[in-house]
């Protein structure tokens, strides 16, 4: 059985990853070259990889191994929920609760206390409480649907973790080294290889990326499952590796911007994140020193005109006085002029 083509993984972009400042240097080796200041993974070691996680997945699976998908952010969200589902295994796409695998015993009752509220719901026993109370009720359900859904009939700890975004989901790796499940990983430049067991190099910003190595995952689960027969060598022959570096080469610019351009836009980069925090940082500065300089402006003005209006009252005030003092020599003038008289 075909695992996957070369062409599957240049079209979903998985040989994207970030820009070459961001990277860490424990992922050289799996690093084809350079463009556009964008790291160009190596799709031949990556198609390798895959093998490997695969034929793992798929033995395992045989064996009786579940497996626990995890990926919390938006791009990986729908992917894992979806090929989760697809091959009947378990899923994290929401928060990662503290504890979930080190305290699943605890866990555990949650879980239940979910199994309990849904089937409640279902025999129509909330109508036996008050609208508030049933709404309570229901809200209480809602949250724990939403936090443990996708593992609602985990009974017992995973035996295998898929993981997109080694710096997303630090906390479920920290978990499952410490209780030794092994971990395959879809692993961007900028990632620490070593966090897990299974590597595979690829783009973990890109949907169509995450969906396609998702995918491959849950394809070994369903073919354990059903008892498809698993060809060695499906993913890296001889023709296949051929047919890797001419595809590279051959690959046009426009199809190369339009790949970085859904990395960087659509996956929003953390450099990008950061110069636009900077932009809007200056642009802001700039406006607060525009206002300051029109407020000093204004306040300049303003003081001018409460000076003018001063000076004018200061000089009306004394004109009336003036007045009044020439108005009292005038009013002693003519009273001495008729005692005279």
């Amino acid at each position: 059985m075909a695992i996957i083509t070369m062409k599957q993984l240049l079209e979903a972009g998985v040989h994207f990853g970030h820009q070459t400042k961001r990277w860490n240097p424990k992922m050289k080796p799996y690093i084809y070259g350079a463009r556009n200041d964008i790291h160009i993974i190596d799709l031949q070691i990556t198609a390798q990889e895959i093998e490997k996680a695969f034929k793992f997945v798929y033995e395992s699976v045989q064996n009786g191994a579940t497996v626990l998908f995890v990926g919390k952010k938006k791009q990986a969200k729908d992917a894992i929920q979806s090929e989760a589902e697809r091959c009947g295994m378990f899923y994290m796409n929401n928060r990662w609760l503290g504890g979930t695998l080190t305290n699943f015993e605890t866990i555990k009752t949650r879980i239940d206390k979910l199994h309990k509220l849904d089937q409640s719901e279902k025999m129509g026993e909330f109508e036996q409480y008050s609208k508030k109370e049933a709404m309570k009720l229901r809200q209480q359900k809602e949250k724990l649907e939403n936090d443990l859904g996708g593992i609602k009939n985990m009974r017992k700890l995973p035996d295998i973790m898929f993981v997109v975004d080694l710096k997303n989901e630090e906390t479920a790796i920290k978990e499952a080294r410490k209780l030794n499940i092994p971990i395959i990983g879809l692993v961007d430049t900028n990632c620490d290889p070593d966090l897990v067991d299974f590597v595979i190099p690829g783009n973990d910003d890109a949907i169509r990326a995450i969906k396609l190595i998702a995918g491959v995952i849950a394809d070994a689960v369903i073919a354990a499952s059903e008892g498809v027969d698993y060809v060695e060598g499906s993913v890296t022959g001889e023709a296949f590796l051929a047919s890797s570096e001419e595809n590279l080469a051959s690959e046009t610019e426009d199809e190369n911007l339009n790949a970085e351009a859904q990395k960087i836009d659509t996956e929003v980069k953390e450099d990008i994140v950061e110069k636009d925090d900077v932009t809007e940082a200056k642009k802001a500065k700039k406006t607060v020193s525009k206002e300051k300089v029109a407020d000093d402006k204004k306040e300049s003005v303003e003081k001018k005109d409460n000076k003018k209006v001063a000076d004018d009252k200061q000089e009306s005030v004394e004109k009336k006085d003036n007045k009044k003092v020439d108005d009292k020599k005038q009013e002693e003038k003519e009273t001495i002029k008729e005692d005279k008289e």
